[in-house]
């Protein structure tokens, strides 16, 4: 997860990017559109932390023993993980 002060830097960033788009017009207070996407940014950072618990206790109930960080355990992982990502989408 990011601190505070790294969701917070970031959520100016995208507002300071969005804000220069000239396909968009923010409306209101910036106050509620940073809120809003430190909530954004919370909740897919957090879904991405189960994901890869998800795909980490998959990959070591394989009978095989992967070592994790070795290369085949890269390769499986990086699948794994873009396959329970795919899937959370379709929620």
């Amino acid at each position: 997860m990011l601190s505070e002060d790294k969701t917070s830097h970031l959520s100016h960033v995208i507002l300071q990017a969005v804000k220069k788009s000239s396909l968009v017009t923010v409306l209101g207070e910036e106050g509620r559109v940073l809120k809003e996407i430190k909530r954004v940014l919370a909740s897919e950072l957090a879904q991405e932390a189960d994901i890869d618990r998800k795909v980490k206790a998959k990959l070591a109930s394989y009978s095989r023993g992967l070592v994790e960080g070795s290369a085949e355990w890269e390769v499986l992982y990086r699948k794994t993980f873009e396959e329970e990502t795919r899937k959370h989408a379709k929620t």
